[in-house]
């Protein structure tokens, strides 16, 4: 499992993740010092995006925790972090905006969403399942090895498409955040560069994600393929 190969697959990985980390979390320690001009809170923010497509009913809830800010779909309920929830930043109109803009998708049926959303048990299950089965195969050695091997290979596939599927969802989400904030005059038109830079930032944590679990499927992949010869 940790030959000479092994560092060939999971360096770049390593260095992308640490990367997007410190990006979004320079990224964002920044632009949460910026207020914007129009002096409005994250809540606020979410609330008019929800409100403009007639979400009325939907509630925007604080929550503990840092960048802890999601779209709940079985909840049909916005989540922000205490901070983005009641700071008037760049930083946390961004944020907010682009939860607020997983609502939108989840309102206007986006298939990508509707398809994440179908995966979220399985995915679940086979975040812990896929390590399980591989250290079994590992224990009981000889043939079992390459039969659970190729067992985890196709469990952690599932995991790797639903990385590769977050990507256009987020991204999706981002865009409609920083169509709104302009269109309903959330912020000033010269904030918009500072909103595409939060929301960039954030996004490229899930790329790190789907090139590590990609990886890591080749990786799986290469050592079923040496267990053959």
């Amino acid at each position: 499992m940790f030959d000479s190969t092994y560092l060939l697959f999971a360096i770049p990985g390593l260095i992308l993740g640490l990367y997007a980390q410190f990006k979004l979390m320079g990224t964002y320690s920044h632009y949460v010092r910026v207020p914007t001009s129009r002096g409005i809170t994250g809540a606020q923010a979410a609330r008019a995006v929800l409100d403009s497509a007639g979400l009325y009913d939907m509630p925007v809830n604080e929550v503990g925790g840092h960048l802890t800010d999601h779209y709940d779909p079985r909840k049909k309920a916005l989540f922000l972090s205490s901070e983005n929830f009641h700071s008037h930043s760049i930083a946390a109109v961004g944020v907010a905006a682009h939860e607020a803009g997983h609502a939108l998708q989840h309102k206007a049926a986006y298939a990508p969403l509707q398809f994440r959303m179908m995966m979220v048990p399985v995915t679940q299950f086979a975040s812990y399942a896929w390590m399980g089965i591989l250290v079994l195969g590992m224990i009981l050695g000889g043939a079992y090895f390459s039969k659970f091997l190729g067992i985890a290979i196709a469990i952690f596939a599932i995991i790797t498409l639903f990385q590769i599927v977050t990507l256009p969802v987020e991204y999706d989400a981002s865009r409609r955040a920083k169509a709104q904030l302009l269109g309903l005059g959330l912020v000033h038109p010269q904030e918009s560069g500072a909103v595409a830079k939060v929301l960039n930032a954030a996004a490229l944590t899930y790329v790190a994600a789907m090139v590590t679990s990609v990886l890591t499927l080749l990786r799986l992949i290469s050592l079923a393929r040496s267990s053959r010869n």
